[in-house]
């Protein structure tokens, strides 16, 4: 009986022993756990990459700058970059700099503008430079210490003169014309206006005569209204060019509404998407543009090298934009930052209207 008891004893002793050491195990594959969860969020943070770059446009509600942000967003996709798009509602100087204002604060690597106002913005431009990101500026006028790189679509010259022979062409190098632009602060379009006046000053223009100078703001009303206040104003008005593609459009429409087809003839920059109708109709024969998708394109890839170091704007530095191909960065007079163009100015006509509408 005393034996039985004992190994009853020496039985529960071992089971005890037994069972402390399993929860022992169990306790300990618990808190192991935890660690291993632990240690895999981790990885996501360790694996998140990709830069923050942004393009600021003059205003939104521009079709024009909807375009570009398509091959903008093509290109960042292609570079694992986070894309923003901002601009003011109205195109002004002031709502420019509180968007690039919130950006420095936001600490992006880089964005990319154009300037409703390159002279007001030069300052802030300068104070996002000096904090350490990357600043392209394109299509509006070079202004010292204001960019790291310009982009531009084709030289100014070559856009400015183009349209002058576009549409002396289409009125015999004879009678009145005038020009309706966007602001009168917007230096690419000022710089265009520049070198159309130098090309009328040629023998070939002498019976042509640039009356007037207008501006509709960007705004479609307006450029709408001012194009009537042209026609009302010089009843012998043959011909107008508006080197913008909201302009283009309003005055299409305007000499479409007036019955003024075949009287007074357009030309200027405009998407094909917008201008189908007024080509069809005649009301504008024929007008030029670049590419906006590879202009948003080449301008987020110029952006993305800027902000990692692989180019620092210095003439004579390549780059390749992907699909694009290889760029060099040329000089600029008076300036240290350098230039980079997309290419020439494309024509749009009857012949290839139906082509491009559905693309830009």
């Amino acid at each position: 009986m005393k034996k039985s008891l004992m190994w009853l004893i020496v039985g529960l002793l071992c089971l005890s022993i037994i069972g402390s050491f399993s929860l022992f195990g169990c306790a300990q594959e618990a808190a192991e756990e935890p660690a291993a969860e632990e240690e895999a969020a981790e990885e996501p943070a360790e694996e998140a990459g990709g830069l923050s770059i942004a393009i600021v446009v003059k205003n939104i509600g521009n079709p024009f700058f909807d375009v570009i942000k398509t091959g903008w967003d093509e290109a960042l996709g292609e570079l694992g970059d986070e894309s923003i798009f901002r601009g003011p509602e109205q195109p002004t100087p002031e709502g420019q700099i509180e968007i690039i204002e919130s950006l420095i604060a936001q600490k992006v690597d880089g964005f990319t503008y154009v300037a409703n106002d390159p002279q007001s913005l030069q300052p802030i431009c300068k104070k996002a430079m000096d904090a350490g990101i990357a600043v392209v500026g394109w299509e509006s006028g070079i202004v010292p210490e204001s960019r790291h790189l310009s982009v531009e679509p084709a030289s100014a010259k070559d856009i400015g003169v183009d349209q002058v022979k576009m549409l002396a062409e289409m009125i015999d190098y004879e009678g009145q014309i005038a020009i309706l632009s966007a602001t009168a602060t917007m230096a690419n379009q000022n710089t265009w206006i520049e070198y159309m006046e130098e090309e009328l000053e040629k023998e070939e223009y002498a019976n042509m005569e640039l009356v007037d100078i207008v501006y509709g703001d960007d705004v479609r009303e307006k450029s709408y209204n001012e194009a009537l206040g042209l026609f009302k104003t010089y009843p012998e008005l043959k011909g107008i060019i508006s080197p913008t593609t909201v302009g283009i459009a309003a005055t299409a429409r305007a000499i479409t509404d007036e019955e003024l087809i075949d009287q007074v003839e357009l030309t200027g920059l405009g998407l094909p998407s917008e201008m189908a109708e007024y080509v069809h109709n005649g009301a504008c024969k024929e007008f030029g543009l670049w590419n906006p998708i590879d202009l948003g394109y080449l301008d987020a890839y110029s952006t993305h090298y800027l902000a990692t170091g692989e180019i620092t704007g210095s003439p004579g530095e390549t780059f390749t934009a992907g699909r694009l191909g290889e760029y060099t960065i040329e000089e600029q007079e008076g300036v240290e930052n350098g230039l980079v163009y997309l290419g020439g100015l494309f024509t749009f006509n009857i012949d290839n209207i139906d082509e491009w509408k559905d693309k830009i």
